[in-house]
């Protein structure tokens, strides 16, 4: 116990000296915020005060974050392991290759409406977001966060992890063919898809069906959500794998806890510098390889021009007919793909094509994806963090 102690740190005298850790964090990186929250004290006169809650979002990662261009953040908790109780709570945004990109994290003492509170009023200063923005948040719904988000940011997209939803229909409902039918129903990008799909849901079981109809259908499936985020994700895996790398620092001293945090974020700028540094092409890998799957699928359309920028795209496969209007003047089709990710769908690409064959246009796909997909983008996101991480490195904070 006493060799840990020496390597890890007091658990009790840490939170001592967390008012010196925020001063040398901000010292040794500039724009960064650091704020910790106490105990109301029943003694005025006292001159200590009780730990409550600490916030950290670090300058080059808030910066970075509004450089990507995708307003949306998952957030999620996960519990404390050592000798006193508490969360860690977090914020992570999606980056233009489709990874994590975690903004802000925080320890309070537990997962109620008033830390939650507390953290996305943190986090809402820091990202210039107003109570009546419609930024997009993804969550697990967990205790306290629903009405949290409900006072500071009514106006806000509020997603439902899918996979939450399903844990909590797996006791009555498992197996899966019901599985399937969930799937169905979240992954439908129309209102008339996400209906059909319903019915299945009705014709195989109407206890699930009346189930599923409890939660409002804007929060889980793609049919109700706005285009905004330019993400389509039904899932909060980005807070997951967060939360998975910092399984062997949640058991630490406090200090030494954030101290883990902090340098796993600056581990993984390294990593995905050098990792920029090998990819070619005018998107990123993960834009790239979405977009050549959808090019494969767009190969078995026929298009016919309507006048304008309009198109009819039409296919039959399998006895199954997809036929949609797509208007690339305002980058949009009827199947609201496109207007959900911001890449072209495939009936888009056929178009593209099609204007290209014609000579209305060069017909290359890649030129109408949205700048937030763009290698150029994500080299300057990465090269603007990893330079503010380069020249503060003599700067290391150490407490």
């Amino acid at each position: 116990m006493k060799a840990t102690q020496r390597v890890q740190g007091h658990y009790k005298a840490q939170y001592e000296n967390l008012r010196d850790y925020d001063e040398e964090l901000l010292r040794s990186n500039p724009g960064s915020t650091v704020k910790i929250d106490v105990e109301p004290n029943c003694n005025p006169s006292s001159l200590t005060r009780q730990f409550r809650r600490i916030y950290v979002c670090l300058g080059a990662m808030r910066a970075g974050f509004k450089l990507i261009g995708r307003p949306i953040l998952g957030v999620d908790g996960c519990f404390l392991k050592g000798p006193f109780p508490g969360q860690i709570l977090t914020a992570v945004g999606v980056d233009g290759n489709n990874g994590i990109y975690p903004v802000a994290y925080a320890v309070v003492e537990a997962e109620t409406t008033a830390s939650w509170t507390w953290f996305l009023k943190c986090l809402g200063g820091d990202l210039d977001l107003e109570s009546n923005n419609n930024f997009t948040f993804i969550s697990d719904r967990q205790k306290g966060l629903i009405p949290a988000l409900s006072k500071v940011y009514p106006s806000a997209e509020h997603r439902y992890c899918l996979r939450h939803i399903h844990e909590n229909m797996k006791p009555k409902w498992s197996g899966d063919e019901n599985k399937n039918l969930l799937w169905n129903c979240a992954s439908a990008s129309t209102i008339p898809e996400f209906e059909k799909s319903m019915k299945a849901v009705l014709d195989k079981d109407k206890a699930l069906h009346d189930w599923l109809k409890q939660i409002p259908s804007k929060h889980w499936s793609r049919a109700f959500f706005t285009g905004r985020a330019r993400c389509d994700i039904l899932l909060n895996n980005i807070c997951e794998v967060f939360n998975r790398q910092l399984i062997q620092g949640r058991d630490k001293p406090i200090i030494t806890c954030l101290e883990y945090i902090r340098e796993y974020l600056t581990r993984k700028i390294v990593v995905v510098h050098k990792k920029i540094a090998k990819c070619k092409g005018p998107l990123t890998p993960g834009a790239t390889e979405l977009l050549q799957t959808i090019k494969n699928e767009a190969a078995e359309y026929t298009v016919i021009w309507t006048g304008g920028s309009k198109y009819q795209v039409s296919t039959h496969f399998n006895d199954h007919q997809d036929q949609r209007v797509v208007s690339l003047d305002e980058r949009t089709c009827s199947c609201r793909r496109w207007d959900l990710t911001c890449i072209p769908c495939r009936h888009a690409v056929a178009c593209i094509w099609d204007m290209g064959l014609h000579g209305r246009g060069d017909g290359v796909p890649e030129k109408w994806v949205h700048p937030v997909y763009w290698l150029e983008t994500w080299k300057e996101v990465e090269f603007y963090i990893h330079t503010f991480k380069h020249a503060r490195s003599k700067n290391t904070c150490t407490t």
